[in-house]
């Protein structure tokens, strides 16, 4: 078992883009996996986490409804943003500048072959990091993500989820709002819940900006602990 983790930071990169990356390293293990079958040999296959800040885009999940989309093709355009349907679970979301969007391609065989606990194991790293800012995040019963103030009138989604896995292998993964234009989310009906609101890092703790990097760090430091896993840089 392999618990080696190759980090790799993108820097802004458009979705599109790192769709089709995250669909070659996803490949990539897939194939060794069927090496390995074939041959009955034991080649270790790599893990992958990547970090990357995506320009204005809204994603559909194939289980998504279209409609939860409150703009016209039109109206995307003029506010500089892209749309696509995509292979994850889930329903609709945005993702843009300020978040932290987090893409772990694991060969789960490597861990533990349950994807519910992966789930699982995911919020927990962002409720971990969030309580290092004395912010109580909590799992919202039948929803994936990462809430504030489940319960009340004022529950508020601070991390969206959604994850593919084949052959026990995963991609996508989570978007953690930090220093999000929230005004964005005004255009969907996020994750396809409504009446729900969403919020970001810096909102909760009302401040201008936050150290993303500072943030990322504290992310790793729960994966690695979690998931028994050690990173490296390619």
């Amino acid at each position: 078992m392999n618990k080696k983790i190759i980090l790799q930071e993108l820097g802004t990169k458009d979705y599109k883009e790192t769709w089709a990356y995250q669909e070659e390293l996803f490949k990539e293990i897939v194939d060794v996996k069927i090496k390995n079958r074939r041959e009955e040999s034991n080649l270790p296959t790599p893990n992958y986490f990547l970090f990357v800040e995506h320009p204005h885009v809204y994603t559909l999940g194939k289980s998504g409804d279209l409609s939860n989309l409150l703009l016209s093709e039109k109206q995307l355009e003029q506010k500089g943003a892209s749309f696509y349907k995509i292979n994850r679970g889930g329903d609709i979301t945005y993702h843009g500048p300020g978040q932290i969007v987090g893409y772990p391609i694991l060969d789960l065989e490597n861990f533990f072959t349950d994807i519910h606990k992966y789930l699982r194991f995911l919020e927990e790293v962002i409720i971990h990091t969030l309580a290092e800012y004395n912010i109580i995040g909590t799992r919202s019963e039948g929803e994936t993500g990462v809430w504030i103030d489940v319960g009340t009138p004022f529950a508020r989604k601070i991390c969206a989820m959604g994850v593919r896995a084949s052959r026990w292998v995963t991609m996508h993964g989570f978007a953690l709002n930090v220093n999000t234009d929230l005004g964005y989310f005004d255009n969907i009906i996020p994750c396809g819940i409504k009446g729900k609101a969403v919020t970001s890092l810096n909102n909760e703790l009302g401040v201008e900006k936050m150290d993303r990097e500072e943030v990322k760090q504290k992310i790793l430091k729960h994966f690695q602990k979690l998931f028994e896993a050690e990173f490296k840089t390619s």
